[in-house]
């Protein structure tokens, strides 16, 4: 992987291409393990896998800084492993283990990484949206030059906590982006059947935010969408709403038979997958060649196998780690061992 330096719209390189599409093939791949696994009761509880919204990730990473942070929902292994967190460590806490980046206390719902930069997926819908704006204040209040992004779904773009937050962000104009991944379903219901308004990014026309929708099937879409909010509010120009426009392949969790859209609808999504087209703009401009992508394909493969293979090999917590990271006072009193 490349160093991700939030780059300008125009500088569409080899390299960012080919960042582009290791990091999407390493989140498919390991999503698609995750999956497997899942079927073969390894990794229990809830599972939110993020196969189709690749783009979305791959196109904010080279937009924004190392140093912003990030905030998102619980479909949250993407975003964290394009934020830095290693397989190895998303893989372990899937599998509640020791080593996982929440110490095997968050599963997969609530991956989290200071050092990277990335403040969790949360299981609460609509709830990372005011903590994310709580993060831009906290930058903005440091004088960081840092932006936060701030995530969400179409099902939380219709929680009141998003009008009370996009209020106070403008009012305040903090240096923060809010996106809405619009995969059109907010688990089982479509979009048109929650709401009147079906073009979600007009909610932050209300409030005087500059809002759009965007294609979020193609990492240059989402690169310059994320790129031109994320400079806009570093340079105290406030907020900005974006409505990502993206599909998941599969049901909303893995418990998710997704009966309720048709095979048609969802071929015609799979004709544009961002990982297909990426392969494909590699092949056409001659930025690859097939043995190359065959060589990416091969290195992606040993990251996810070794990952399995830590997470297998790693402990379980001990008792005693049900009572760390609750309170920062140690001595609490109310915390009997």
């Amino acid at each position: 992987m490349i160093d991700t330096i939030a780059t300008p719209v125009t500088t569409f390189t080899k390299e960012t291409y080919l960042y582009w599409y290791e990091l999407m093939l390493l989140l498919r791949r390991f999503e698609e393990k995750a999956g497997q696994l899942y079927g073969q009761q390894k990794i229990r509880g809830f599972c939110h896998l993020y196969i189709g919204q690749e783009a979305v990730a791959a196109g904010i990473t080279t937009a924004t800084r190392k140093t912003d942070p990030i905030i998102t929902a619980y479909r949250d292994h993407g975003l964290a492993m394009a934020k830095g967190i290693s397989a190895n460590a998303c893989m372990a806490e899937l599998y509640a283990k020791a080593t996982g980046c929440a110490k095997g206390k968050g599963g997969s719902m609530h991956f989290f990484s200071k050092e990277n930069y990335f403040f969790g997926g949360h299981g609460i819908v609509g709830a990372q949206i005011p903590l994310g704006a709580g993060i831009a204040f906290a930058e903005k209040y440091r004088n960081s030059g840092n932006v936060c992004i701030a995530m969400f779904g179409d099902g939380a773009a219709r929680q009141g906590a998003l009008h009370e937050t996009f209020n106070m962000a403008m009012l305040w104009k903090l240096p923060v982006v809010f996106i809405c991944e619009n995969n059109y379903y907010a688990m089982g219901t479509s979009v048109s059947r929650s709401s009147n308004v079906a073009d979600i990014y007009k909610l932050g026309l209300a409030y005087d935010m500059p809002s759009k929708a965007v294609d979020g099937m193609t990492c240059e879409s989402v690169h310059e969408a994320v790129y031109e909010a994320a400079e806009l509010a570093r340079n105290n120009g406030g907020p900005s709403f974006l409505e990502i426009r993206t599909y998941r392949y599969r049901g909303h969790s893995m418990s998710d038979p997704a009966k309720y859209r048709t095979k048609e609808e969802v071929e015609h999504y799979k004709e544009i997958d961002p990982l297909l087209v990426t392969q494909r703009q590699l092949l056409e401009m001659k930025y690859a060649t097939e043995a190359e992508l065959e060589a990416l394909e091969e290195k992606v493969k040993v990251i996810v196998t070794e990952s399995v293979d830590f997470a297998e090999k790693s402990p379980y917590p001990d008792n005693e780690e049900l009572y760390r990271d609750v309170y920062l006072q140690p001595d609490y009193p109310f915390i009997h061992h």
